[in-house]
């Protein structure tokens, strides 16, 4: 059952996701793209749809795409058995506990056992979704996650355009260019607001060289 699970998820990503986020949805890098080539690594990205991780789960090879694993809400994924079973098997998510319900489960332990492994995380600093094209504040679990895998790089992709595509609380989708920024990547260093600090100035520098028509 694992190989099978394995290949459809393949599939998924090589027939369908990959072919709409070409096609449709239409990639627009800014710069040249700067992305893990394998594991472990994590990539932390801005939040504003659902279609973040398919994006960016597209942008990787297909012979790692075993490795990928988006960190995800477990009450929101999970919510039911045919949800449950896409989004563990084939999306591959990793499920979190947030709000703090499970005290025992430790969600940054979770991540970093899981890249301990090897295996590529996708983390989204803000936490959910946003509004359309605005960040939000980071939350500090990026920040003690790089702490506790110093050696793991981080690599920060700033992404506009897919809020406007499938927006929160929104099912109709509106094919959009999206327009993709990559910094270098990074690791942890010398203290917990330092690099807070430093995360936040990569994102606000990769938002502002986003060359957007005046009417955007």
């Amino acid at each position: 059952m694992k190989y099978i699970n394995l290949a459809l998820r393949w599939l998924f990503f090589a027939l369908i996701i990959k072919p709409i986020v070409k096609i449709v949805i239409g990639l627009r890098y800014q710069n040249q793209p700067i992305l893990p080539q394998d594991g472990p690594a994590l990539l932390i990205a801005n939040h504003n749809s659902h279609l973040d991780t398919m994006v960016l789960i597209s942008l990787l090879p297909l012979k790692i795409l075993h490795k990928v694993q988006p960190v995800a809400a477990a009450d929101y994924f999970l919510k039911n058995k045919f949800m449950a079973w896409f989004t563990l098997n084939i999306i591959g998510i990793l499920p979190i506990e947030r709000q703090g319900k499970d005290k025992t489960v430790n969600p940054i332990e979770q991540c970093a056992k899981a890249l301990d492994s090897g295996k590529i995380l996708i983390f989204f600093p803000e936490g959910s979704r946003g509004e359309p094209e605005k960040m939000t504040d980071l939350k500090y679990g990026v920040v003690k996650l790089a702490e506790r895998c110093p050696k793991v790089p981080l690599y920060p992709i700033y992404m506009h355009g897919l809020g406007k595509t499938l927006p929160k609380g929104d099912a109709l989708f509106v094919p959009f260019f999206c327009d993709v920024v990559f910094s270098e990547p990074m690791t942890y260093e010398n203290s917990q607001e330092s690099f807070y600090g430093e995360v936040k100035k990569r994102f606000a520098n990769m938002q502002d060289s986003v060359k957007l028509p005046k009417w955007d």
